[in-house]
Protein backbone atom coordinates (compact mmCIF):
# COMPACT_ATOMS: atom_id res chain seq x y z
CA UNK A 1 0.00 0.00 0.00
CA UNK A 2 0.93 3.62 -0.33
CA UNK A 3 1.58 5.78 2.00
CA UNK A 4 -1.42 7.68 4.15
CA UNK A 5 -1.70 10.84 5.61
CA UNK A 6 -1.52 9.05 8.83
CA UNK A 7 1.88 8.07 8.31
CA UNK A 8 3.53 11.14 7.91
CA UNK A 9 1.58 12.95 10.52
CA UNK A 10 3.20 10.55 12.65
CA UNK A 11 6.30 10.52 10.94
CA UNK A 12 7.06 14.07 11.96
CA UNK A 13 6.79 14.07 15.47
CA UNK A 14 10.56 13.65 16.03
CA UNK A 15 11.34 16.41 18.27
CA UNK A 16 13.25 18.55 16.06
CA UNK A 17 13.66 21.99 16.72
CA UNK A 18 12.03 24.77 15.47
CA UNK A 19 11.93 28.38 16.52
CA UNK A 20 9.23 30.85 15.45
CA UNK A 21 7.96 34.28 17.54
CA UNK A 22 11.12 33.80 19.92
CA UNK A 23 10.27 30.29 20.97
CA UNK A 24 11.27 26.88 20.34
CA UNK A 25 8.18 24.78 19.23
CA UNK A 26 8.36 21.51 20.88
CA UNK A 27 5.19 19.73 19.02
CA UNK A 28 5.01 21.69 15.60
CA UNK A 29 2.68 19.21 14.17
CA UNK A 30 -0.26 20.63 16.12
CA UNK A 31 1.21 24.41 16.49
CA UNK A 32 -1.28 27.36 15.36
CA UNK A 33 1.70 28.27 12.99
CA UNK A 34 1.76 24.65 10.75
CA UNK A 35 -1.06 22.66 11.66
CA UNK A 36 -3.13 23.24 8.71
CA UNK A 37 -0.18 22.89 6.08
CA UNK A 38 0.79 19.76 7.81
CA UNK A 39 -2.62 18.37 7.45
CA UNK A 40 -3.01 19.59 3.56
CA UNK A 41 0.26 17.74 2.73
CA UNK A 42 -1.35 14.74 4.75
CA UNK A 43 -4.05 15.11 2.83
CA UNK A 44 -1.66 14.30 -0.50
CA UNK A 45 -0.48 11.28 0.73
CA UNK A 46 -4.11 10.19 0.75
CA UNK A 47 -4.63 11.32 -2.27
CA UNK A 48 -2.08 9.02 -3.71
CA UNK A 49 -3.17 6.09 -1.78
CA UNK A 50 -6.69 6.52 -3.11
CA UNK A 51 -5.11 7.17 -6.78
CA UNK A 52 -2.24 4.67 -6.82
CA UNK A 53 -2.29 3.44 -9.99
CA UNK A 54 -2.14 7.45 -11.07
CA UNK A 55 0.09 8.38 -8.64
CA UNK A 56 2.65 5.70 -7.67
CA UNK A 57 4.99 2.91 -9.33
CA UNK A 58 6.12 0.19 -7.60
CA UNK A 59 9.57 -0.34 -6.26
CA UNK A 60 12.59 -2.90 -6.87
CA UNK A 61 11.33 -3.53 -3.03
CA UNK A 62 7.59 -3.76 -3.56
CA UNK A 63 6.97 -0.57 -2.19
CA UNK A 64 4.27 1.87 -3.94
CA UNK A 65 5.33 5.12 -4.05
CA UNK A 66 5.53 8.69 -5.83
CA UNK A 67 6.17 8.79 -9.38
CA UNK A 68 8.91 11.31 -8.75
CA UNK A 69 10.94 8.78 -7.36
CA UNK A 70 10.38 6.90 -11.01
CA UNK A 71 13.66 6.73 -13.30
CA UNK A 72 12.24 7.88 -16.12
CA UNK A 73 13.59 4.89 -18.73
CA UNK A 74 10.49 5.48 -21.04
CA UNK A 75 8.78 8.06 -22.33
CA UNK A 76 5.70 7.17 -21.22
CA UNK A 77 7.28 7.02 -17.58
CA UNK A 78 7.96 10.59 -17.86
CA UNK A 79 4.50 11.39 -18.99
CA UNK A 80 3.01 10.05 -16.25
CA UNK A 81 5.30 11.85 -13.51
CA UNK A 82 4.14 14.71 -15.07
CA UNK A 83 0.63 14.04 -15.01
CA UNK A 84 0.61 13.19 -11.37
CA UNK A 85 2.98 16.20 -10.39
CA UNK A 86 -0.30 17.80 -11.96
CA UNK A 87 -3.05 16.31 -9.84
CA UNK A 88 -0.87 16.72 -6.64
CA UNK A 89 -0.49 20.08 -7.70
CA UNK A 90 -4.22 20.64 -8.17
CA UNK A 91 -5.11 19.38 -4.62
CA UNK A 92 -3.92 22.89 -3.39
CA UNK A 93 -4.79 24.51 -6.42
CA UNK A 94 -0.85 25.28 -7.01
CA UNK A 95 -0.40 27.14 -3.74
CA UNK A 96 1.80 24.21 -2.30
CA UNK A 97 5.21 25.20 -4.03
CA UNK A 98 7.61 22.69 -2.09
CA UNK A 99 5.01 19.60 -2.36
CA UNK A 100 6.58 16.58 -1.72
CA UNK A 101 7.18 15.29 -5.17
CA UNK A 102 9.65 18.80 -5.75
CA UNK A 103 12.71 17.80 -4.12
CA UNK A 104 12.42 13.87 -5.19
CA UNK A 105 12.59 14.80 -8.68
CA UNK A 106 16.22 16.45 -7.92
CA UNK A 107 17.24 13.00 -6.38
CA UNK A 108 16.37 10.48 -9.10
CA UNK A 109 17.65 13.56 -11.92
CA UNK A 110 21.46 13.04 -10.19
CA UNK A 111 20.71 8.80 -10.33
CA UNK A 112 20.20 9.53 -13.89
CA UNK A 113 23.47 10.41 -14.12
CA UNK A 114 25.26 8.40 -11.21
CA UNK A 115 28.19 8.36 -13.78
CA UNK A 116 28.68 11.73 -12.69
CA UNK A 117 29.33 10.95 -8.98
CA UNK A 118 30.88 7.71 -10.08
CA UNK A 119 34.01 9.52 -11.63
CA UNK A 120 34.51 12.30 -9.14
CA UNK A 121 34.11 9.36 -6.41
CA UNK A 122 32.81 6.14 -6.43
CA UNK A 123 32.26 6.31 -2.77
CA UNK A 124 30.08 9.44 -2.59
CA UNK A 125 27.94 7.65 -5.48
CA UNK A 126 27.64 5.15 -3.59
CA UNK A 127 26.21 7.27 -1.01
CA UNK A 128 23.89 8.67 -3.24
CA UNK A 129 22.95 5.45 -4.55
CA UNK A 130 21.95 4.02 -0.83
CA UNK A 131 20.15 7.37 0.06
CA UNK A 132 17.73 7.57 -2.83
CA UNK A 133 17.04 3.66 -2.45
CA UNK A 134 16.68 4.58 1.48
CA UNK A 135 14.20 7.74 0.64
CA UNK A 136 12.68 6.20 -2.41
CA UNK A 137 11.16 3.18 -0.50
CA UNK A 138 10.13 5.65 2.46
CA UNK A 139 8.84 7.70 0.04
CA UNK A 140 10.25 11.28 2.02
CA UNK A 141 8.78 14.53 2.16
CA UNK A 142 11.73 16.38 1.52
CA UNK A 143 13.15 20.16 1.86
CA UNK A 144 16.22 21.50 0.38
CA UNK A 145 18.48 24.24 1.61
CA UNK A 146 21.00 24.44 -2.01
CA UNK A 147 21.74 28.74 -1.45
CA UNK A 148 24.09 30.10 1.11
CA UNK A 149 22.58 33.10 3.01
CA UNK A 150 22.71 36.54 1.63
CA UNK A 151 24.81 38.02 3.93
CA UNK A 152 27.19 40.67 1.85
CA UNK A 153 26.15 39.54 -1.50
CA UNK A 154 29.61 40.95 -2.94
CA UNK A 155 31.67 38.77 -1.03
CA UNK A 156 32.25 35.02 -1.94
CA UNK A 157 31.37 32.62 1.19
CA UNK A 158 35.05 32.69 2.24
CA UNK A 159 35.36 36.33 2.40
CA UNK A 160 32.32 37.00 5.35
CA UNK A 161 34.75 37.75 8.53
CA UNK A 162 32.36 34.87 10.11
CA UNK A 163 34.02 31.63 7.99
CA UNK A 164 31.08 30.00 8.96
CA UNK A 165 28.45 32.66 8.07
CA UNK A 166 27.86 29.92 5.30
CA UNK A 167 27.81 26.22 6.34
CA UNK A 168 31.05 24.78 6.26
CA UNK A 169 33.28 21.54 7.48
CA UNK A 170 34.85 22.26 10.96
CA UNK A 171 35.98 18.65 11.18
CA UNK A 172 36.02 15.07 9.83
CA UNK A 173 36.53 11.94 11.16
CA UNK A 174 36.31 8.24 10.55
CA UNK A 175 32.45 8.19 11.08
CA UNK A 176 31.49 11.42 9.29
CA UNK A 177 32.10 15.43 8.91
CA UNK A 178 31.05 17.93 11.23
CA UNK A 179 29.53 20.80 9.74
CA UNK A 180 28.53 24.54 10.86
CA UNK A 181 26.70 27.44 9.19
CA UNK A 182 23.47 28.69 7.97
CA UNK A 183 21.66 27.67 4.50
CA UNK A 184 18.62 29.16 3.00
CA UNK A 185 15.84 28.56 1.94
CA UNK A 186 14.35 25.96 3.65
CA UNK A 187 10.90 26.18 2.11
CA UNK A 188 8.43 23.57 3.44
CA UNK A 189 10.90 22.80 5.98
CA UNK A 190 8.10 22.63 9.19
CA UNK A 191 6.67 20.10 6.43
CA UNK A 192 9.51 17.91 5.64
CA UNK A 193 11.13 14.66 7.00
CA UNK A 194 14.77 15.30 6.22
CA UNK A 195 16.76 18.00 4.54
CA UNK A 196 19.06 17.76 0.90
CA UNK A 197 21.61 20.14 1.47
CA UNK A 198 24.10 21.51 -1.51
CA UNK A 199 25.10 24.84 -2.74
CA UNK A 200 24.23 27.07 -6.24
CA UNK A 201 26.47 30.12 -5.11
CA UNK A 202 29.30 30.39 -6.56
CA UNK A 203 32.84 28.84 -5.04
CA UNK A 204 35.76 29.59 -5.94
CA UNK A 205 38.49 27.08 -6.09
CA UNK A 206 41.07 26.04 -3.47
CA UNK A 207 39.64 29.26 -1.43
CA UNK A 208 36.21 27.90 -1.20
CA UNK A 209 36.36 24.11 -0.43
CA UNK A 210 35.26 23.83 2.68
CA UNK A 211 31.85 25.20 1.65
CA UNK A 212 31.37 22.31 -1.37
CA UNK A 213 29.34 20.45 0.44
CA UNK A 214 26.18 18.15 -0.24
CA UNK A 215 24.39 15.67 2.09
CA UNK A 216 21.23 14.33 3.83
CA UNK A 217 19.68 14.59 6.97
CA UNK A 218 16.35 13.80 9.51
CA UNK A 219 15.94 17.65 10.46
CA UNK A 220 15.27 16.22 13.80
CA UNK A 221 19.04 15.70 13.81
CA UNK A 222 20.66 17.41 16.69
CA UNK A 223 22.02 20.27 16.23
CA UNK A 224 20.01 21.19 13.16
CA UNK A 225 17.66 24.31 13.82
CA UNK A 226 14.92 25.81 12.16
CA UNK A 227 14.43 29.13 12.18
CA UNK A 228 10.81 29.84 10.86
CA UNK A 229 9.61 32.91 9.15
CA UNK A 230 6.71 34.60 10.43
CA UNK A 231 3.56 32.04 10.16
CA UNK A 232 0.51 33.32 7.98
CA UNK A 233 -1.53 30.57 9.16
CA UNK A 234 -1.15 31.34 12.38
CA UNK A 235 -1.74 35.37 11.99
CA UNK A 236 -4.89 34.30 9.63
CA UNK A 237 -8.16 35.63 11.19
CA UNK A 238 -10.06 33.06 9.86
CA UNK A 239 -10.59 29.89 7.42
CA UNK A 240 -13.19 32.65 5.70
CA UNK A 241 -10.96 35.77 5.62
CA UNK A 242 -8.04 34.17 4.79
CA UNK A 243 -8.86 29.94 2.59
CA UNK A 244 -5.83 30.55 1.23
CA UNK A 245 -2.83 30.84 3.84
CA UNK A 246 -4.75 28.92 6.65
CA UNK A 247 -4.47 25.93 4.37
CA UNK A 248 -1.45 26.19 2.40
CA UNK A 249 1.50 28.14 3.82
CA UNK A 250 4.01 26.11 3.54
CA UNK A 251 6.71 28.23 5.34
CA UNK A 252 10.39 29.14 4.65
CA UNK A 253 13.20 28.92 7.09
CA UNK A 254 16.69 29.73 7.27
CA UNK A 255 18.14 26.56 8.78
CA UNK A 256 21.01 26.87 10.97
CA UNK A 257 23.54 23.65 11.45
CA UNK A 258 25.78 23.87 15.34
CA UNK A 259 28.07 21.51 14.65
CA UNK A 260 26.00 18.82 13.48
CA UNK A 261 27.50 15.34 12.77
CA UNK A 262 27.16 14.07 9.32
CA UNK A 263 27.87 10.25 8.56
CA UNK A 264 29.91 9.46 5.44
CA UNK A 265 27.02 7.54 4.02
CA UNK A 266 25.11 10.56 3.79
CA UNK A 267 27.76 12.93 1.83
CA UNK A 268 27.46 13.20 -1.59
CA UNK A 269 29.81 15.94 -2.27
CA UNK A 270 32.82 16.96 -0.08
CA UNK A 271 35.38 19.87 -0.59
CA UNK A 272 34.68 19.57 -4.78
CA UNK A 273 33.72 22.77 -5.83
CA UNK A 274 32.77 21.76 -9.12
CA UNK A 275 30.44 19.02 -8.64
CA UNK A 276 28.42 21.28 -6.74
CA UNK A 277 27.00 22.61 -10.07
CA UNK A 278 27.56 19.45 -11.50
CA UNK A 279 25.28 17.98 -9.34
CA UNK A 280 22.34 19.59 -10.45
CA UNK A 281 23.41 20.62 -14.04
CA UNK A 282 25.38 18.06 -15.40
CA UNK A 283 22.93 15.57 -14.57
CA UNK A 284 18.86 15.81 -14.64
CA UNK A 285 18.36 16.91 -11.48
CA UNK A 286 17.69 20.75 -12.49
CA UNK A 287 15.71 19.04 -15.60
CA UNK A 288 13.18 16.57 -13.51
CA UNK A 289 12.82 19.22 -10.63
CA UNK A 290 11.68 22.20 -12.49
CA UNK A 291 9.17 19.88 -14.71
CA UNK A 292 7.52 19.23 -11.17
CA UNK A 293 7.80 23.45 -10.42
CA UNK A 294 6.40 24.13 -13.96
CA UNK A 295 3.44 21.26 -13.56
CA UNK A 296 2.53 22.77 -10.53
CA UNK A 297 2.96 26.24 -11.99
CA UNK A 298 0.18 25.47 -14.35
CA UNK A 299 -2.38 24.87 -12.12
CA UNK A 300 -1.87 27.69 -10.23
CA UNK A 301 -2.25 30.15 -13.60
CA UNK A 302 -5.62 27.89 -14.28
CA UNK A 303 -6.90 28.72 -10.60
CA UNK A 304 -6.28 32.26 -11.05
CA UNK A 305 -7.69 32.81 -14.35
CA UNK A 306 -10.64 30.97 -12.70
CA UNK A 307 -10.55 33.37 -9.70
CA UNK A 308 -10.88 36.24 -12.12
CA UNK A 309 -13.93 35.07 -14.09
CA UNK A 310 -15.69 34.66 -10.48
CA UNK A 311 -14.82 37.97 -9.26
CA UNK A 312 -16.14 39.54 -13.11
CA UNK A 313 -19.14 37.33 -12.56
CA UNK A 314 -19.92 38.22 -9.30
CA UNK A 315 -19.25 41.85 -9.78
CA UNK A 316 -21.51 41.50 -12.72
CA UNK A 317 -18.97 42.98 -15.65
CA UNK A 318 -18.89 39.44 -17.17
CA UNK A 319 -20.47 40.34 -20.44
CA UNK A 320 -18.62 43.69 -20.94
CA UNK A 321 -16.41 43.40 -24.14
CA UNK A 322 -13.11 44.91 -22.46
CA UNK A 323 -13.49 42.22 -18.99
CA UNK A 324 -13.56 39.58 -21.57
CA UNK A 325 -10.91 40.84 -23.39
CA UNK A 326 -8.79 40.85 -20.48
CA UNK A 327 -9.92 37.20 -19.28
CA UNK A 328 -9.04 35.95 -22.68
CA UNK A 329 -5.57 37.60 -22.16
CA UNK A 330 -4.91 35.61 -18.88
CA UNK A 331 -6.55 32.77 -20.13
CA UNK A 332 -4.17 32.80 -23.34
CA UNK A 333 -1.54 33.43 -21.38
CA UNK A 334 -2.01 30.59 -18.72
CA UNK A 335 -2.74 28.04 -21.74
CA UNK A 336 0.76 28.80 -22.95
CA UNK A 337 2.43 27.95 -19.73
CA UNK A 338 0.18 24.43 -20.16
CA UNK A 339 1.49 23.88 -23.91
CA UNK A 340 4.88 24.74 -22.32
CA UNK A 341 4.86 22.11 -19.53
CA UNK A 342 2.99 19.33 -22.16
CA UNK A 343 5.97 20.00 -24.52
CA UNK A 344 8.52 19.23 -21.73
CA UNK A 345 6.88 15.92 -21.34
CA UNK A 346 5.81 14.90 -24.46
CA UNK A 347 8.96 16.10 -26.49
CA UNK A 348 11.62 14.81 -24.51
CA UNK A 349 14.96 13.94 -25.85
CA UNK A 350 17.40 10.43 -24.55
CA UNK A 351 20.40 10.33 -22.83
CA UNK A 352 22.08 7.76 -20.50
CA UNK A 353 19.37 5.81 -21.18
CA UNK A 354 16.56 7.69 -19.78
CA UNK A 355 14.17 10.73 -21.27
CA UNK A 356 14.45 14.18 -19.98
CA UNK A 357 12.40 16.87 -20.97
CA UNK A 358 15.05 19.37 -23.46
CA UNK A 359 16.92 21.15 -21.55
CA UNK A 360 15.81 24.94 -23.55
CA UNK A 361 12.79 24.34 -22.95
CA UNK A 362 13.08 23.56 -19.62
CA UNK A 363 15.24 27.34 -19.44
CA UNK A 364 12.59 28.71 -21.51
CA UNK A 365 9.77 27.75 -19.43
CA UNK A 366 11.44 28.97 -16.68
CA UNK A 367 12.47 32.89 -17.50
CA UNK A 368 8.84 32.81 -19.24
CA UNK A 369 7.50 31.93 -16.18
CA UNK A 370 9.57 34.71 -13.96
CA UNK A 371 8.31 37.42 -16.05
CA UNK A 372 4.36 36.30 -16.35
CA UNK A 373 3.61 36.06 -12.52
CA UNK A 374 3.84 39.69 -11.58
CA UNK A 375 2.16 40.90 -14.40
CA UNK A 376 -0.49 38.67 -14.55
CA UNK A 377 -1.15 38.79 -10.68
CA UNK A 378 -1.22 42.89 -11.50
CA UNK A 379 -4.02 42.10 -14.17
CA UNK A 380 -6.11 40.37 -11.92
CA UNK A 381 -5.52 43.23 -9.80
CA UNK A 382 -7.15 45.58 -12.47
CA UNK A 383 -10.24 43.81 -12.65
CA UNK A 384 -10.68 43.31 -8.37
CA UNK A 385 -10.51 47.30 -8.55
CA UNK A 386 -11.80 48.46 -5.06
CA UNK A 387 -13.65 45.37 -4.62
CA UNK A 388 -10.81 43.09 -2.16
CA UNK A 389 -10.54 45.90 -0.02
CA UNK A 390 -14.14 47.24 0.80
CA UNK A 391 -14.85 44.08 2.82
CA UNK A 392 -15.97 43.58 6.11
CA UNK A 393 -12.82 43.30 8.87
CA UNK A 394 -13.52 39.72 9.42
CA UNK A 395 -16.28 37.06 10.06
CA UNK A 396 -17.35 38.39 13.66
CA UNK A 397 -18.79 41.27 11.59
CA UNK A 398 -21.61 38.69 10.46
CA UNK A 399 -22.18 37.81 14.04
CA UNK A 400 -23.63 40.93 14.64
CA UNK A 401 -27.08 41.58 13.72
CA UNK A 402 -26.18 45.46 12.91
CA UNK A 403 -23.32 44.74 11.30
CA UNK A 404 -24.58 42.49 8.94
CA UNK A 405 -27.52 44.14 7.75
CA UNK A 406 -25.00 46.56 6.66
CA UNK A 407 -23.10 43.81 4.87
CA UNK A 408 -26.39 42.96 2.82
CA UNK A 409 -26.83 46.43 1.80
CA UNK A 410 -23.29 47.02 0.77
CA UNK A 411 -22.06 43.95 -0.39
CA UNK A 412 -24.28 43.58 -3.28
CA UNK A 413 -23.99 41.52 -6.09
CA UNK A 414 -27.01 40.44 -8.65
CA UNK A 415 -25.75 37.02 -9.07
CA UNK A 416 -24.30 36.39 -5.48
CA UNK A 417 -25.61 36.55 -1.74
CA UNK A 418 -23.40 39.36 -0.13
CA UNK A 419 -21.97 36.32 1.94
CA UNK A 420 -20.81 34.77 -1.09
CA UNK A 421 -19.58 38.16 -2.53
CA UNK A 422 -17.47 38.94 0.17
CA UNK A 423 -16.16 35.04 0.22
CA UNK A 424 -15.21 35.48 -3.32
CA UNK A 425 -13.21 38.68 -2.79
CA UNK A 426 -11.39 37.76 0.47
CA UNK A 427 -10.16 34.81 -1.51
CA UNK A 428 -9.28 36.72 -4.65
CA UNK A 429 -7.02 39.19 -1.58
CA UNK A 430 -5.46 35.99 -0.21
CA UNK A 431 -3.90 35.48 -3.30
CA UNK A 432 -3.04 39.01 -5.01
CA UNK A 433 -2.61 41.26 -1.83
CA UNK A 434 -2.29 39.64 1.32
CA UNK A 435 1.06 38.63 2.72
CA UNK A 436 0.61 35.02 1.65
CA UNK A 437 -0.17 36.13 -1.54
CA UNK A 438 2.22 38.86 -1.60
CA UNK A 439 5.07 35.91 -0.43
CA UNK A 440 3.43 33.89 -3.33
CA UNK A 441 4.51 36.83 -6.16
CA UNK A 442 8.31 37.24 -4.69
CA UNK A 443 8.12 33.23 -5.14
CA UNK A 444 8.12 32.83 -8.57
CA UNK A 445 10.01 35.59 -9.66
CA UNK A 446 12.86 34.27 -7.62
CA UNK A 447 12.22 30.77 -6.52
CA UNK A 448 14.73 29.77 -9.56
CA UNK A 449 16.69 32.47 -9.08
CA UNK A 450 17.19 35.25 -10.60
CA UNK A 451 15.42 36.39 -13.86
CA UNK A 452 18.96 37.62 -15.46
CA UNK A 453 20.66 33.90 -14.80
CA UNK A 454 17.43 32.28 -16.04
CA UNK A 455 17.25 34.65 -19.68
CA UNK A 456 22.17 33.82 -19.64
CA UNK A 457 20.99 30.11 -19.61
CA UNK A 458 18.12 30.16 -22.26
CA UNK A 459 21.13 32.66 -24.21
CA UNK A 460 23.27 29.23 -23.81
CA UNK A 461 21.31 26.55 -24.61
CA UNK A 462 20.10 28.65 -27.65
CA UNK A 463 20.78 27.22 -31.34
CA UNK A 464 22.35 30.24 -32.32
CA UNK A 465 23.58 28.05 -35.14
CA UNK A 466 20.58 27.48 -36.79
CA UNK A 467 19.07 30.92 -36.35
CA UNK A 468 22.15 32.85 -37.70
CA UNK A 469 22.70 29.98 -40.44
CA UNK A 470 19.33 31.27 -41.82
CA UNK A 471 19.62 34.60 -41.89
CA UNK A 472 23.51 33.92 -43.45
CA UNK A 473 21.95 32.29 -45.79
CA UNK A 474 19.50 35.00 -47.29
CA UNK A 475 21.93 37.46 -46.82
CA UNK A 476 24.17 35.55 -49.25
CA UNK A 477 21.56 35.38 -52.04
CA UNK A 478 21.70 38.79 -52.68
CA UNK A 479 24.17 41.32 -53.17
CA UNK A 480 24.69 45.43 -54.14
CA UNK A 481 25.46 44.84 -57.21
CA UNK A 482 22.86 41.94 -58.11
CA UNK A 483 20.20 43.74 -56.32
CA UNK A 484 20.29 46.98 -58.70
CA UNK A 485 17.98 45.35 -61.68
CA UNK A 486 15.04 44.47 -59.06
CA UNK A 487 14.87 40.82 -60.26
CA UNK A 488 15.06 38.17 -57.23
CA UNK A 489 16.88 35.44 -58.47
Amino acid sequence: MSRKGTDYIQSLRDGRQIFINGELISDHVDHIAFRNAVRSTAALYDYQAENQEQMTFTTPTGRQVNRSWELPDTREKLIKRGLAAQAWAEQSCGWLGRSPDHVPAAITGMMTHIDVFDEYDKKRADALRGYYAYARDRDLAMTYTIVNPQGDRSKLASEHDDKYHSLGVVDEDFDGITVRGAKMLGTSAPLAEEVLVGVQNPLKEGVDDIYALSFALPLATKGVKILSRKSYEQDSHSEFDNPLATRFDENDAVIYFDDVKVPWDRVFIYKKTSMCRAQFHSTAAEILMNTQSQARYSVKLKFLVGLAKRMAETTGVINFPAIQESLGNLASQAMVIDGMFRSLIHDPTARNGYFFPRQLQIYTTQAYSQELYPSFITAIRKLAGGGVIMLPSGVEDFDNPELADLIGKTQYSSVASPEDRVKVMKLAWDALGSEFGSRHTQYEMFYNGPHFAALMRVFGAFDWRHATGMVDDLLGRYSLANSKNGAVE
